[in-house]
């Protein structure tokens, strides 16, 4: 079981920045893969962004070039800076952790970017 914390939500003003932090229970290198998802009220959730054991990083199209993804192992931890937010970017976001194929969800935290 992969406990997963997300911190970091809140509301910015659109061209603003915001990091977002995902919190592991335990080493994120015991992890298969991380990733950032999205759900906006009535839409589908979408995924973000994802960070592979390996290192390798993928992005959505709609935040490729504003948004990246990256971990401290020391913290255990993922993050997602989103830099240039848009008000379409206004969503709950959820880290979503994989491991032996299973998926663990963290609480999620809302981000709202408005004027």
């Amino acid at each position: 079981q992969v406990h997963l914390v997300e911190t970091g939500g809140g509301l910015v003003q659109p061209g603003g920045s915001l990091r977002l932090s995902c919190a592991a229970s335990e080493s994120i290198f015991s992890i298969n893969a991380m990733g950032w998802y999205r759900q906006a009220p009535g839409l589908e959730r979408e995924w973000v962004a994802s960070i592979f054991v390996t290192g390798t990083t993928n992005f959505a199209d709609s935040v490729k070039g504003r948004f990246t993804i990256s971990r401290d192992s020391a913290k255990n931890t993922v993050y997602l800076q989103m830099n240039n937010l848009k008000p379409e970017d206004t969503a709950v976001y959820y880290c979503k952790a994989n491991k032996w194929k299973y998926d663990y969800w963290g609480q999620g935290t809302q981000v709202t970017v408005s004027s």
